[in-house]
């Protein structure tokens, strides 16, 4: 039987960008070790548009250029004041709608689709009280979870920028200097999105090769009703947890933990999304309180995203990170790489939240 360190070494050794055969071998790999703890491991397949990612750069090119369409109607005096604001209105929907349809992956873009899976694993017959989660995949990026992070705090602050500029056009003119000003930071918002495409690979090991190892170690917890769920084309729009999530019938009582990047430094975050997350993430505290991390509770920042989001829409659910900005520079980037970095944490936390009579009752 292959040890769960001996699994680690070959899940991470692979770039595992979602659809790749470099995916779907350590996708074997993990069966592997599953299987030998006596799960029953379900591949659940299915396709997905990798021009999903471009919903991001769209987005912010396309604020970009919709900001050079309404510097006219904010500056010149020879318009009607109220048509800055519609131009605005009518332009931000339009592009929303556009760039939802591109990351749901309505838009293919003329990409085509890939082929991923999740690995659905059970043992014995009763059903699981609780899902430990962790996606395999990995991807990288023109900028790391930080500079995505920023990209998305500076188009929020152009959005409102813009916003107030057509409100303000309404009352009367606008200083050429606040509209110059807007355009300039719609164009850098389109710039620091436009770095959201793919480049080169990643081997993933924070996010989320810890996320895996924790979820093994929970597997390898006896006597516990715990069931693993490693999904796939996380990176890509959360493809793996959104089938999950749709494809979800059973009635029994359980909830979802996700285990999303945990590295060996900082605060050990428990993100939630409603009240029946708040609630689980409350019993985890405690559970987790005695690893000696410290331990906080929080709502999900805006511009991360996770698969306990669309998993909270059927049970309750959380997700367990522990990250740092050192840790948000360095994934979605070839430099996310297991040299140096101890998986010690992320074994702790698995073995945690599979504690024997866990779980709803």
């Amino acid at each position: 039987m292959p040890t769960l360190r001996e699994t680690a070494r070959l899940v991470l050794a692979l770039p595992r960008e979602a659809g790749s055969t470099e995916a779907a071998q350590a996708r074997e790999h993990v069966t592997g070790y599953l299987t030998a703890l006596g799960y029953t491991v379900t591949p659940q397949r299915f396709t997905f548009a990798p021009s999903s990612l471009l919903a991001f750069p769209i987005f912010g090119a396309g604020l970009g250029g919709l900001a050079l369409v309404l510097f006219p109607f904010l500056y010149m005096d020879t318009l009607p004041r109220w048509a800055a604001l519609a131009v605005w209105v009518v332009g931000l929907l339009a592009l929303s709608i556009l760039a939802t349809g591109v990351g749901l992956g309505w838009v293919p873009l003329g990409e085509g689709t890939r082929e991923d899976a999740n690995l659905v694993a059970t043992r014995g017959d009763r059903a699981p009280s609780r899902w430990v989660v962790a996606h395999l995949d990995s991807k990288a990026q023109g900028q790391s979870m930080a500079g995505r992070l920023i990209a998305v705090w500076v188009i929020g602050l152009t959005v409102l920028c813009l916003s107030a500029l057509g409100l303000a056009r309404l009352m009367g003119p606008v200083s050429p200097v606040l509209v110059g000003a807007g355009v300039i930071l719609a164009v850098v918002a389109g710039i620091l999105a436009g770095r959201g495409r793919l480049r080169g690979r990643s081997h993933g090991a924070r996010d989320n090769g810890t996320g895996v190892v924790a979820a093994l170690a929970a597997a390898a917890v006896p006597d516990t009703r715990v069931g693993i769920l490693i999904t796939g084309a996380e990176e890509f729009g959360l493809v793996g947890a959104r089938v999950f999530a749709r494809l979800w019938n059973s009635g029994a009582q359980t909830e979802f933990v996700n285990v999303d990047t945990v590295d060996q430094e900082g605060n050990l975050y428990l993100v939630s999304h409603d009240d029946g997350g708040e609630r689980l993430a409350r019993t985890l505290e405690s559970v987790l309180g005695g690893l000696g991390v410290p331990v906080r509770r929080r709502r999900l920042p805006l511009g991360i995203f996770v698969d306990s989001a669309p998993l909270a829409k059927v049970a309750p659910a959380v997700t367990i990170g522990r990250l740092t900005w050192r840790t948000l520079r360095c994934i979605h980037t070839a430099g996310d790489t297991s040299e140096g970095l101890s998986f010690r944490t992320a074994e702790q936390v698995g073995k945690a939240i599979a504690a024997p009579d866990i779980g709803p009752n």
